[in-house]
């Protein structure tokens, strides 16, 4: 089953470049290939708006691979911790995004 964020930028452009270069990196540090999709994006309010879905093969090799960081989180389940990860993730490749899991 694939886990769907949305994710929202108010540099769509920058940050849809570096979320495309930091997940290949992530697939290679993973095993996995073509692990990702994205959907086209909408405006509002000078956001811009999209939806970032990953495989259940890209999801558990990140969640195999960063086992011990995703421990560290004192949240409240997996999907919340994997969640704030990601963000986290983005954030430190210089990403400035607000990403939200869809049920």
């Amino acid at each position: 089953m694939n886990t769907i964020f949305e994710v929202s930028s108010k540099n769509y452009g920058d940050d849809l470049l570096l979320i495309k270069k930091t997940l290949s990196h992530m697939e290679t540090l993973v095993g996995s290939y073509n692990g990702y999709s994205l959907s086209e994006p909408s405006s509002k309010f000078g956001w811009t708006f999209f939806k970032l879905s990953f495989n259940s093969n890209l999801r558990n090799g990140i969640e195999e691979k960063f086992a011990d960081m995703l421990n560290k989180y004192k949240l409240n389940n997996q999907s919340q911790k994997f969640t704030q990860f990601i963000a986290d993730y983005f954030q430190t490749k210089g990403c400035n995004v607000k990403i939200k899991m869809l049920d």
